[in-house]
């Protein structure tokens, strides 16, 4: 059976092939009588459409934009936070008909997919800073947005107020009367377990800001806290650092985690232990996800704005794939959003035989 082109349908219903390719790529230009005519004989004839490939090749553009992420896949499909920031994101690009890839930054029988997936422009989200994915980007020229990351000369970012949130949430324990208090951080790579010197090793830009703030607020009230890093990998490796931190000689009588999914890690290994929470633990988490509320006791944490957050870095996104269109040099802007700090119930004064312990 011969292939059927833009030309055989030309050709069928009598019009020219450039009037066959407007009715699906430029229907504005045609009658909506004569392009539905056209698409139905594209229908009998068993035609599908331009190809893809060709029509990209045509416009100079893929009509897709990437997300770089550092883990695999299956993350962004298992994490709320991640979800509703990815939610977002598609949400705001919808009526623009970019399409979203999602691109993980390792390497995979050769295949780089920042180096290799066809794109017209990418955000990197809260990427490791040592993965070479986000040079491949940068090599290809395309047009770029930093979310949770370090801000770069000439490309536009989007953060939250990491620092200023994870100070407040050690400012609310140093204000209940806690003396003894623990970090559990997540990160990528590097040594895991009880860190010394939790801000020698690169570190992932929340990563940093949120030990940043925490460690400001609770040496200022001469405390010294045991930090755990924990590989950011799930609840098995969240859980044996908050056993690591339960063991202590001085067992914390608070615990500031990285996230929401953390803390969660964190009462599970309390419960584990036979301590109470917020009686003989409290626990503070950071994103306020859904799951916050829904944990017993309701968990104390820092809420950012997921959604906001996934709008603007696509707004920040589409203009820069505007830009180069545009007569007006587009200044790459910094955005950072505030944090609230949320009080619930996983959070309460020391017992009085731990006060000024």
């Amino acid at each position: 059976m011969a292939k059927v082109t833009l030309q055989t349908i030309a050709d069928q219903v009598g019009v020219s092939r450039m009037t066959v390719s407007n009715a699906f790529s430029r229907p504005d230009q045609l009658s909506a009588s004569l392009r539905e005519r056209i698409l139905e004989t594209a229908r009998e004839l068993g035609y599908v459409g331009p190809d893809p490939s060709a029509r990209a090749l045509a416009r100079g553009s893929t009509g897709a934009v990437g997300v770089l992420l550092t883990d695999a896949l299956q993350y962004a499909f298992a994490d709320e936070v991640a979800m509703a920031f990815l939610g977002a994101i598609a949400s705001e690009l919808a009526p623009t008909g970019l399409a979203l890839t999602l691109l993980t930054s390792s390497e995979t029988s050769g295949r780089v997919p920042a180096r290799d997936v066809a794109m017209d422009g990418a955000l990197v989200y809260s990427c490791d800073p040592t993965t070479p994915a986000v040079e491949w980007l940068r090599k290809r020229g395309l047009p770029l947005v930093f979310v949770d990351q370090v801000q770069a000369p000439g490309v536009p970012s989007v953060n939250v107020d990491d620092r200023g949130g994870a100070r407040a949430a050690a400012q609310h324990l140093v204000n209940l009367g806690h003396r003894r208090i623990g970090i559990v951080s997540a990160a990528v790579g590097g040594s895991f377990g009880l860190d010394p010197d939790p801000l020698a090793s690169p570190l992932a830009h929340p990563v940093r800001q949120r030990l940043l703030g925490w460690l400001e607020a609770l040496r200022a009230a001469g405390i010294e806290p045991p930090v755990v890093k924990v590989p950011d990998s799930g609840h098995d490796d969240y859980l044996a650092g908050a056993r690591l931190l339960l063991a202590l000689p001085e067992r914390p009588t608070a615990i500031l985690c990285f996230s929401d999914v953390v803390a969660a890690a964190v009462v599970h290994a309390a419960e584990d232990a036979g301590l109470r929470v917020p009686e003989d633990l409290s626990v503070v988490g950071f994103d306020d996800s859904p799951m916050a509320a829904r944990m017993r006791p309701a968990l104390t944490t820092v809420r950012q704005d997921f959604a906001a957050k996934g709008k603007v870095a696509a707004a920040e996104l589409t203009g820069a794939l505007a830009a180069p269109r545009s007569e007006v040099r587009r200044r790459a802007r910094h955005h950072v959003l505030p944090t609230e700090l949320v009080v619930r119930a996983s959070t309460a004064p020391p017992r009085r035989d731990q006060e000024g312990s």
